[in-house]
Parts: C-alpha cells; sequence; structure tokens
C-alpha cells in the first residue's frame, strides 16, 4: 500500500462477484491487511487498462457495503450500460483494481436519540455496513428505523440480510415499501413511495429522532423537503445522494 495526499492508495484483485438483486451485482476485492475504514464511507475504485472505457472515465466512487469485519472489500452497484460496468462484470478473477480511501463521515449519532433511515435501491449499501458492524458488535444502543424503498421485491437488495439483522436486535426495525409490486412475487408489505403518512403509522410516538437520507439525488431531495415541511428540524437530517445510480 502506498499514501498519496492524505488517504491510502492501492490494488486490490477482483476476488468474487455475485447478483443480489436483479440488474445489481456486489463486487468483492481482496482487502490488504492494514487497511481500515469506518462503516458507511466509500472508495474510488479506478480500473487498469480496461479493454473499453467512455466518456465517463474509468473511476468511480461507490460505497463500501461490507462491514470491516468481514475479509473483502465489497462493493454494491446497479449494472447500468456503460463501460466501466461492462468491464467490472467481464474482467477476470484476479484483475486488479486501484482503490483510493476510505472518504466520507456517514454514520449513526452517538447521542441517544432514535434513527430513522430512509433509502431506496443501492442507497441501502452503506447500511448494509453499518448495521451489520453494529449489531455483530454487540447490538445498537437506540431505535433504528429503516424505510427501504424499490420497485418490486426482486429488486430490493440485502432486503433478506436486514431482515435477519432485525431479528436478532430488537432495537433495529425495517419498514420495506414497493412502488410497483408484481404478481410474479406476492407482496404483503408497504407499497407506495415513502411519505408522511407511512412515517406517521410507523413512527408515532417516536420523537427526537435523527433522519438518515440515502439514495438517488431526486429521491433524496423529495424526502428532505418532505421531512421539513412536516416540521423536523435541517440539523436532524443527514443526506448523501448517489450520483451515477
Amino acid at each position: 500500500m502506498t499514501a498519496a495526499a492524505a488517504w491510502p492508495i492501492f490494488e486490490a484483485a477482483l476476488v468474487d462477484r455475485e447478483l443480489v438483486a436483479e440488474r445489481t451485482m456486489a463486487f468483492r476485492f481482496a482487502k490488504p491487511a492494514d487497511w481500515t475504514y469506518r462503516p458507511g464511507q466509500f472508495i474510488d475504485i479506478t480500473l487498469l487498462d480496461p479493454p473499453e472505457t467512455d466518456a465517463e472515465g474509468n473511476t468511480r466512487g461507490f460505497s463500501v457495503s461490507s462491514a470491516p469485519s468481514e475479509p473483502v472489500i465489497a462493493i454494491t452497484t446497479r449494472l447500468r450500460d456503460t463501460a466501466f460496468k461492462r468491464v467490472l462484470q467481464t474482467m477476470p478473477l484476479g484483475t486488479a483494481v486501484r482503490i483510493e480511501g476510505p472518504f466520507g463521515d456517514l454514520r449513526l449519532h452517538h447521542a441517544h436519540r432514535p434513527a430513522v433511515v430512509l433509502t431506496g435501491g443501492i442507497g441501502i449499501t452503506p447500511f448494509r455496513s453499518i448495521l451489520l458492524e453494529a449489531i455483530h458488535g454487540g447490538g445498537l444502543p437506540y431505535p433504528v428505523i429503516v424505510f427501504y424503498a424499490n420497485r418490486r421485491p426482486t429488486d430490493a437488495a440485502y432486503l433478506d440480510e436486514i431482515r435477519a439483522l432485525a431479528s436478532q436486535d430488537p432495537n433495529l426495525t425495517v419498514v420495506p415499501t414497493m412502488s410497483r409490486p408484481d404478481s410474479a412475487e406476492p407482496w404483503e408489505g408497504e407499497t407506495g413511495h415513502i411519505d408522511a403518512s407511512m412515517l406517521q403509522r410507523h413512527l408515532d410516538g417516536l420523537s427526537g429522532s435523527i433522519y438518515y437520507l440515502t439514495g438517488p439525488p431526486g429521491m433524496v431531495s423529495g424526502l428532505r423537503t418532505m421531512l421539513v415541511d412536516a416540521g423536523v428540524d435541517e440539523d436532524d437530517i443527514r443526506t448523501e445522494a448517489f450520483t451515477g445510480y
């Protein structure tokens, strides 16, 4: 590992890839023994001498979806039709990429106040890392309620895993909602987009919460407006928008 500027830069080999939802894939890279990060942080990945490229270039930023206690560096992404994503999907296992980071400061607060996570699609990825590390490290110190929006159950990466974590920790509640459920996979949970009435149904009697919004920029902006209109203090809203969704 070498250091440049104030963050680590190193090469890591692709060791595995796996579909974790429809058109959503996890990529796992070898993790250097001396590299550390906090759950919720992100990294930049650069392809080295890729067989194709495009105007978006060879570098992308990704939240780390693995927890620090896991033996690999994992990222999870939608499979958009770009040169970068095509190369990621087809390059041989063992191919090295350049990783820079970690960056970012998305983390659960220290104050003993409930946390409400409003997210959609791959916006769940940093919270997979955060929740897995916290629960396996002794448990959440206060209630955490995760509202997780997708079009259909088949689109919902890590939903079963997050639900399993909720069964292990009474402080974690998961409220998945589907905007376009279909008969191919019956759905009996919430439907529609995350809105004020949905929050009221599940947060009734829960006060003093800090809100975390992750997902595509339009979703994050809309949720922030909804919370402010509902009287939530802007200082109690933390956001992270995912571009290049």
